[in-house]
């Protein structure tokens, strides 16, 4: 049979951009469908780049990072405003549009607008307004559709006072005060971006402490450092309803406290985009948030359909989705692939960052692993100290039998630049010996990996002497 396309891919994303390239690499005719008036999908139009860009003017503006070396007063601007912030997200937005347009273009990508649906499993029906249906037939589809955020049917989202994370990229004002429900990745970012601010910022958590897959002493900074800004930490409570009032919204607990707030942001994950793909006529279905389930090289249960990035879930990072989309156009036209290194760097966009790569302290001793750690703070640091970094560390776990690097944990400027050496050498069966006998640039704050490295080394030669 003879098909439109060799290739369609659904959405515009990380994933679906980098699936369309490589398969265009190997001269495949591609098709890319996109619902969005833009391209770029959730990272580019509403969720990792507009987010990170906002955090970047945020800290710009209000000189947070500055204020050791030149007092608790200062501000490069006295009171941002809404605009702006959103007026360098929106810059940002529009250059990061007009490069994929253009990477699609030289590609020879054909651009199709309009939502897609399934009419058979090679079939695709394209839907725009005010355009006549098309039908497109393709020997190969790749889904990848996004998600958006989860909206619990209980709450009365208004895109005002009740949000979501998309909708505050469409705020009017900076609120003075805010409640953020779900101390996960993309609530504890907003909230510390907040505080930055100087809004007055409650966050609500059913669990015990945040971010249960990090570190636990990296975390323990983050909420010191939080706190110093004015976070109060609601942990182990549960949020049974908000009420929308005049000027704002009264969010109420199950152990009985009441909090007034001129906003509520919700942050109840994510939910994939998948309910109108009409996954039933091409023999696929997904679970409950809108996962499609994959095999090997993320081949559905339809050997010619792919899903990857946030269609899939776990672990719903640009970086990592965009690795899922090459990798699933390689494998469907039969391009020799490795599958993704296990090895894969996590970076939370806070004020300071988070990021790290390998196994938790927790992890290790459950797995009775022995290590010693090595730490290294950013304020004894030169670099750190020409920054203004008072807060940031970088913890190296390293195996106390053959100093085998077992996990870098970093909080502070720029860490989600700095876990990268880190994961290069981890990657490729470095140990700490590597990290003592390098030479790094000074000054640097990648200079904390070899001080970090020389603390753990010499605890475990301190061991070592005591056992003779």
């Amino acid at each position: 049979m003879t098909y439109d396309y060799d290739l369609l891919v659904i959405g515009s994303g990380p994933a679906g951009q980098r699936a369309a390239v490589q398969a265009a690499k190997l001269d495949k005719r591609v098709g890319v469908i996109e619902r969005r008036e833009s391209v770029g999908g959730v990272c580019v139009n509403t969720g990792t780049i507009p987010s990170k860009t906002l955090r970047e003017a945020v800290v710009y503006l209000t000189g947070i990072t500055q204020r050791t070396l030149y007092g608790q007063s200062y501000r490069l601007k006295e009171d941002p405003t809404i605009e702006d912030l959103l007026g360098r997200a929106e810059k940002v937005v529009a250059r990061e549009i007009d490069v994929i347009t253009d990477q699609l273009r030289r590609n020879h990508i054909a651009l199709i607008a309009g939502a897609a649906s399934f009419a058979d499993p090679h079939t695709l029906t394209v839907s725009a307004a005010g355009a006549t249906e098309r039908r497109l037939t393709a020997d190969k589809i790749v889904i990848a559709t996004g998600s958006r955020p989860a909206r619990p049917a209980s709450v009365d989202f208004d895109g005002r006072t009740i949000l979501d994370s998309d909708a505050i990229l469409e705020l009017a004002r900076i609120p003075k005060s805010v409640v953020v429900v779900g101390a996960g990745v993309i609530g504890i970012e907003y909230a510390s971006i907040f505080a930055a601010l100087g809004t007055k910022v409650t966050v609500v958590e059913q669990q015990a402490r945040l971010l249960e897959f990090c570190d636990v002493e990296i975390i323990e900074a983050l909420q010191y450092h939080l706190r110093e800004l004015g976070v109060i930490f609601r942990l182990r409570e549960t949020v049974e309803g908000v009420d929308s009032r005049d000027g704002g919204a009264v969010t109420h607990l199950k152990s009985g406290k009441r909090i007034a707030s001129e906003a509520v942001l919700y942050s109840a994950g994510r939910q994939g985009c998948t309910v109108d793909l009409g996954l039933d006529k091409a023999g696929l279905e997904a679970d409950e948030r809108g996962r499609v389930e994959v095999g090997a090289n993320y081949r559905t249960s339809a050997d010619h359909i792919y899903a990857v990035g946030d269609a899939i879930g776990f672990p719903s990072l640009a970086s990592t989705s965009a690795e899922q989309g090459r990798l699933a156009a390689a494998d469907a036209f039969g391009l020799e692939v490795r599958s993704m290194r296990e090895l894969l760097p996590v970076g939370i966009y806070t004020i300071p960052e988070i990021s790290f790569v390998g196994k938790t302290e927790e992890e290790l001793t459950e797995q009775a692993v022995p290590y010693e750690v090595g730490v290294s703070r950013f304020k004894e640091l030169a670099r750190g100290q020409i920054v203004g970094d008072q807060h940031g560390m970088l913890k190296i776990l390293a195996s106390s039998n053959d100093r085998s690097i077992l996990g870098v944990h970093c909080f502070g400027t720029t860490a989600t630049e700095v876990i990268h050496i880190g994961q290069a050498v981890m990657g490729n069966g470095g140990n700490i010996d590597y990290l003592v006998d390098t030479v790094f640039n000074y000054p640097t704050l990648a200079e904390s990996y070899k001080v970090a490295a020389l603390d753990a080394m010499n605890k475990i030669h301190a061991f070592e002497e005591m056992a003779g």
